[in-house]
């Protein structure tokens, strides 16, 4: 979670509620020598307001809607936020 932490401070300048975070999926994916690791995290609570503060590696930073959410990096992140925001609405 340090590494979470120290991402969204640097990336988004937002400090995290760390009790408010949730572990959504972690999986490998790719084929070869190069696999990628993907972690999803769904974090409810934070300190400032999100800004893209690494404009190299990031092309826009908005709020989305689940109606509205664009392809994800790959689709058991999408499934797994979309579960989890609706076991958050009926909570």
């Amino acid at each position: 979670m340090s590494a979470l932490t120290r991402e969204l401070q640097e990336e988004l300048g937002v400090r995290i509620s760390r009790d408010s975070v949730a572990h959504l999926c972690r999986f490998q994916a790719g084929h070869g020598g190069e696999p990628v690791l993907f972690s999803a995290w769904l974090v409810g609570a934070w300190q400032g307001t999100p800004t893209n503060l690494a404009l190299d590696e990031h092309d826009e930073i908005r709020w989305f809607g689940l109606e509205e959410l664009p392809p994800l990096a790959h689709e058991l992140v999408r499934a797994a936020l979309v579960d989890a925001r609706r076991d958050r609405a009926v909570g």
